[in-house]
């Protein structure tokens, strides 16, 4: 379809709610969405100077024909998205992987002896469900702590109650035994109800059940049940211990957040109940390249809450959502109550935020790490950097180097090993800078270079006597050629060496007028990057830790009375000048070998 009749399209497009489907020659779905008004959304992606992502850009040129239903709300309009991203999967719509095969925990409240089972079918047949979970693993897990705690059958048999005689879970204390009529419907009934609890977050409701129990069993004298209700309480009491968490939240909640990285994003979710930490579920959502926080979020909350058996009241989202008055409308008439979306800017709300993008961005970066850790990916990683930069054989052992200092002072540097491909930090080494006073990484690189390769011949631990298969340098053209140098002058210019420059990612490798460029999934330049990365990390780490004591050291040399035993003494017992700053003058006064008068001293000085 040419330009022309797409302008036609779009002129005949209605200004009502609906879904648009925007496809290609082929009459493939590239991208599927929703509108409170077709006309205008679907036209702003054609319109002169709109200022459009490079993943819209490109979606766009494709585009050969647009097709679309007209919905009665916005609210219609969005389930019908939702529908139609599942079924057509488009390229261009950022989609939760694979979320139709998420298991749940079921929970049938219609049999007589219901039991807790795992299902990936979510059906309107009166069962509770609980999840999603983001794997059959971290199900498992959450059904081995219930089993532990609560005596349910979990078999699928037919009870009758006249079996001769009852399995081991019986005899282990697992299970009531109804197969055996050893319970009564009523206390089993209980059982099932105290573990629907707990699955909420609801386990202070729990407890007070238990003790209860507990207390009337132990009025009747059944010492024996009394004594099995205690080990369920203290189960579950520890249960809840771990799940305290430090920022004081109330009521019930999902928090969200997610790290991203090029064409995925790592979503977290916490969820809250009673303020308590009850479970979290990570997720990974796929086709986030050049995609806005605000469409991921988007994205991710329509698709997972789809599915969601359970909405609590509120979402703490590290990211607003587009059309969020929709969304929360929809929300309202899934959960059948009021439903608040909130991205909260300040308070112990936010602080909860935060914690849950840290672990997305260390679960993130986990993630990476057993993805390029496999073996096959190592190899090929390693035959990518000797097919590219010209090796002489396979990078078995590669070193790499950083500095790290401010204007020249307290400036280190690091050296770290990759052995096979995976970091050895009993091989790291790090360095002072002795030899050079102003601000010259070149000089301070060749410094360190020197003295790394001046103990070839002379360790008596063998461990700087091995030779690498490269040298990586964190820098460009200009850090290269100084390591060379260095590198020929210790006798060492044999050792193939290359420079991994940040911005751009660009290699530079001895005889090539230009840098080298991988690409950005390759499993040789994300070893590179791994590698020079963590150079950086481990110079950064020793240059905080000399800034900081120097610091200290000046703060402190200005008060009387305080030497160099005694500022040994107070760094090791608070760490920091900033947290003696903050300590009480009591605190200071309870170190050994500070008095209260000295305390008060360090105060008025500090």
């Amino acid at each position: 379809m040419t330009r022309s009749l797409i302008a036609e399209q779009l002129n005949q497009l209605p200004g009502v709610p609906g879904v648009y489907l925007m496809r290609n020659a082929d009459g493939d779905i590239l991208y599927v969405g929703k509108a409170a008004s077709l006309r205008h959304r679907v036209r702003s992606y054609f319109s002169p100077g709109q200022k459009l992502s490079p993943k819209t850009r490109r979606m766009v040129a494709r585009v050969n024909d647009i097709d679309f239903f007209i919905t009665s709300s916005e609210q219609e309009a969005l389930i019908l998205e939702l529908n139609l991203i599942k079924q057509h999967h488009p390229r261009y719509n950022v989609q939760l992987k694979d979320d139709k095969t998420f298991p749940y925990l079921k929970i049938d409240t219609s049999e007589t002896w219901p039991g807790v089972r795992v299902t990936r079918r979510l059906e309107e047949n009166g069962g509770r469900y609980f999840g999603p979970f983001a794997s059959a693993k971290s199900v498992r897990q959450t059904l081995k702590v219930l089993k532990g705690i609560f005596p349910f059958r979990s078999c699928s048999k037919a009870i009758t109650g006249t079996d001769p005689r009852p399995c081991l879970e019986y005899h282990i204390g697992h299970c009531l035994g109804p197969c055996i009529s050893a319970v009564s419907r009523e206390e089993y009934a209980g059982v099932i109800r105290q573990v629907i609890l707990f699955l909420e977050g609801k386990q202070e409701k729990v407890v007070r059940e238990l003790q209860h129990r507990m207390e009337k069993a132990a009025q009747s004298l059944d010492f024996e049940k009394a004594a099995s209700i205690r080990d369920q309480l203290q189960a579950v009491n520890r249960i809840i211990e771990g799940q305290e968490i430090a920022t004081r939240v109330r009521g019930e909640q999902d928090v969200i957040a997610f790290a991203q990285d090029k064409d995925r994003a790592y979503v977290q979710v916490f969820f809250i109940r009673g303020g308590k930490l009850t479970g979290r579920e990570s997720f990974m959502v796929e086709g986030t390249r050049d995609e806005e926080p605000l469409q991921i979020m988007t994205g991710f909350i329509k698709q997972f809450y789809s599915r969601a058996p359970n909405i609590p009241p509120l979402l703490l989202l590290q990211h607003p959502v587009e059309d969020a008055a929709t969304i929360e409308n929809w929300l309202r008439s899934k959960r059948g109550a009021s439903v608040h979306i909130r991205v909260p800017r300040r308070g112990s709300k936010k602080q909860l935020v935060s914690i849950v993008a840290q672990n997305a961005e260390q679960g993130l970066a986990q993630l990476k790490v057993k993805q390029l850790a496999a073996p096959a990916v190592l190899s090929a990683a390693m035959e990518e950097i000797k097919r590219e930069l010209h090796l002489p054989q396979l990078p078995l052992r590669m070193e790499g180097y950083d500095i790290s200092n401010i204007q020249g002072t307290a400036a280190v540097g690091s050296m770290v090993i990759f052995d096979h491909g995976q970091s050895k930090p009993s091989h790291y080494r790090r360095f002072r800078i002795k030899t050079v006073a102003s601000a010259n990484d070149y000089a301070m690189l060749q410094e360190v270079l020197r003295r790394r390769f001046k103990r070839v011949s002379s360790d008596p631990n063998k461990t700087w006597t091995i030779i690498p298969d490269l040298v990586l340098i964190d820098g460009g053209r200009g850090q290269l050629n100084a390591a060379r140098e260095t590198m020929r002058e210790m006798g060492a210019g044999a050792v193939p060496v290359a420079g991994l420059a940040k911005e751009n990612e660009e290699i530079f490798i001895p005889g090539t007028r230009g840098p080298l460029i991988l690409p950005r999934q390759s499993p040789g330049l994300q070893l590179l990057q791994r590698l020079r990365d963590e150079a950086h990390r481990f110079a950064i780490g020793y240059h905080r830790k000399i800034h900081e004591r120097k610091t200290f050291a000046s703060a402190l040399d200005s008060i009387p009375g305080i030497g160099a035993r005694r500022r040994h003494i107070l760094l090791k017992q608070f760490g920091s000048v900033k947290a003696i700053r903050e300590a009480t003058a009591e605190e200071l006064a309870a170190t050994r070998g500070i008095s209260k008068s000295l305390a008060r001293k360090i105060k008025g000085y500090l």
